[in-house]
């Protein structure tokens, strides 16, 4: 069945005394993650307006924007994705997905694109797809920064020509004006590039003339599904929109929302926990009130929403930086336990002068400590003593060939290096052969910086597909 889901004709950044109730369904914080089917089945039979999820971010480093490429498993978003466009049909709603194949980039849109025609071709169902596209070519963002439009956030990156002519991939993270464009279309599904967390739970509310402090408010609380709930584990959670503010109900059996878990979801991943900054403004829940409705719900009213200037869209980009090879010896014998930094120190200092004299090429090496303080480093502040420590070598150089060389020049070292040069040979354990694992060319993140633009679709790509069994 064609979806006949249409938004009213209201402009999205003013509030309306007819503010349309509207009811967002998050199946989970993310896809991929999993989710409580029976939860997610609920909150169908509950009548959703639409259903958003969210794709990915930048959570898990810069690797998927460099290469447009998904962390989760291709049959894994396959199967979740099926369940959500049959639980899209079944519902006679909209289904948006944003960020999509975990980076937004344009080769990750693709990806899920392509998966959705397979689930089309073998389910029958048929739909039209809005694609909305994120990814920015480089030569507009040269363009771009001769023109004054980009700035950066904090902490400052400095950003040049050079800078964006290497990045592999930028994208620019939509708000709910592009989200709205989309949905505009009349599709079934929108997949999405790369969006903010909030943008679409946000849209169709701000879009109908809910209230719009409580639109973004609520779209923060709901991004990471039941997250923000007693059970974030169950996934999915109802957002309700009105014209005053929002109401928070979880669709899984145990889970519960309480003023504590929804007032603390400000704290998420935001630097200040009560301001939210987005394209075209920030939300400022200073004045927000928590009321429990009952025993596993929430309502909230008294959020603001105040409009820039300008409007402006993040910007996220990511370069190659060289190639890795990596090594993992584990040390047990006790003395060398005790001493391991300095003996660490004494293997980093030698191997990188014999590395230097044999290889002319740039490198840099890197051990550290598992089991010590190979997170946190000088700020772990409590670290104890352990039987056993990994030591992780990791290579870095400007070509894979100089990597692997240098990888291998430090294997000795990790096999027998002693403490003193007057004591025996020591020998310490490998876990696999060959000892190197080379993890191929590795990306940063080099943007942080906003992009100023004229209308909130320049810089967006937006097409409808029909897709027919």
């Amino acid at each position: 069945m064609r979806c006949q889901h249409r938004l009213i004709d209201v402009d999205s950044q003013a509030e309306s005394k007819n503010a349309m109730l509207t009811k967002i369904l998050i199946p989970s914080g993310a896809l991929g993650l999993g989710y409580d089917r029976d939860a997610l089945a609920r909150g169908v039979r509950e009548k959703p307006d639409l259903l958003a999820i969210d794709g990915g971010s930048t959570d898990s480093g810069p690797h998927y924007l460099g290469t447009g490429t998904s962390k989760y498993s291709r049959s894994s978003i396959k199967s979740e994705w099926r369940e959500l466009m049959e639980a899209r049909a079944e519902a006679d709603v909209p289904l948006v997905i944003g960020t999509a194949g975990t980076s937004g980039a344009n080769d990750a849109v693709d990806w899920l694109v392509d998966i959705t025609k397979e689930i089309e071709s073998e389910t029958g169902q048929n739909v039209q797809v809005a694609v909305l596209k994120s990814g920015q070519a480089n030569d507009q963002m040269i363009d771009a920064l001769r023109a004054g439009k980009i700035s950066p956030l904090e902490p400052v990156m400095e950003v040049t020509e050079e800078l964006l002519e290497n990045c592999t991939n930028i994208v620019a993270l939509a708000g709910a004006e592009q989200i709205q464009a989309a949905l505009e279309t009349g599709a079934d599904i929108v997949i999405a590039g790369r969006t903010t967390d909030t943008a679409t739970i946000a849209a169709l509310p701000l879009a109908r003339g809910c209230h719009q402090g409580g639109a973004w408010h609520g779209a923060k609380i709901g991004e990471c599904g039941a997250l923000a709930t007693t059970n974030p584990n169950s996934g999915t959670i109802m957002i309700t929109f009105d014209k005053e503010g929002f109401t928070v109900e979880p669709m899984g059996r145990t889970a519960k929302a309480t003023p504590y878990t929804v007032s603390a979801h400000m704290l998420y991943e935001n630097s200040i926990p009560y301001q939210l900054y987005e394209p075209g403004g920030h939300l400022d829940v200073v004045k927000a009130k928590y009321t429990a409705v009952d025993d596993r719900s929430v309502r909230v009213e008294g959020s603001e929403w105040i409009k820039s200037d300008t409007y402006n869209v993040k910007l996220e980009g990511a370069r190659s930086g060289g190639y890795q090879t990596v090594s993992l010896a584990l040390v047990r014998d006790s003395r060398y336990v005790e001493n391991i930094r300095e003996w660490v120190a004494d293997i980093e200092a030698k191997c990188t002068r014999k590395a230097a004299e044999r290889v002319n090429a740039a490198f840099t090496l890197e051990l550290r400590l598992i089991g010590l303080d190979a997170t946190l480093g000088d700020l772990d502040k409590g670290i104890t003593s352990s039987s056993e420590v990994g030591v992780m070598g990791i290579v870095t150089a400007s070509s894979e060939a100089t990597s692997k060389e240098i990888a291998k020049i430090l294997n000795p070292y990790l096999l027998h290096h002693p403490l003193t040069e007057d004591e025996e040979m020591p020998t310490f354990a490998f876990p696999f052969s060959p000892t190197e694992m080379y993890r191929g060319e590795i990306y940063e993140f080099c943007l942080n910086h906003v992009l100023e633009l004229d209308n909130p679709m320049d810089g967006f790509e937006l097409t409808l597909l029909e897709l027919q069994a």
